[in-house]
């Protein structure tokens, strides 16, 4: 069991600093997001690791916490992010004739 916390360990730290990275020098917003929302599985995933390594299950709760703490995170930047569908629908006429009219308004 130990040599496969030792791959996992491994395997999960390299996870954690190439999201890092792409934390730092992502160029735009969501590649950050997107970078933070693994860098976080990848934190749970070392937690349950270490739970599984050492046979105890007092980490569950903050595995949960965790979890639900990164879903509303990226819930909420893709929420800011997304452009509002209902006010652009509003802005942009239906239909041919709506556009003849409102080109003859203007």
């Amino acid at each position: 069991m130990t040599t496969v916390g030792i791959i996992c360990a491994i395997i999960l730290g390299l996870t954690g600093v190439l999201c890092m990275v792409r934390i730092v020098r992502g160029p735009t917003m969501l590649d950050r997001t997107v970078a933070a929302d693994v860098f976080v599985a990848a934190c749970v995933g070392a937690i349950g690791v270490e739970a599984a390594v050492n046979n105890h299950t007092n980490t569950l709760p903050v595995l949960v916490a965790l979890a639900l703490v990164a879903f509303l995170g990226s819930v909420s930047i893709a929420r800011y992010a997304a452009p509002d569908s209902d006010r652009s629908a509003a802005k942009r006429p239906d239909t041919p004739e709506q556009t003849q009219r409102e080109d003859e308004i203007r």
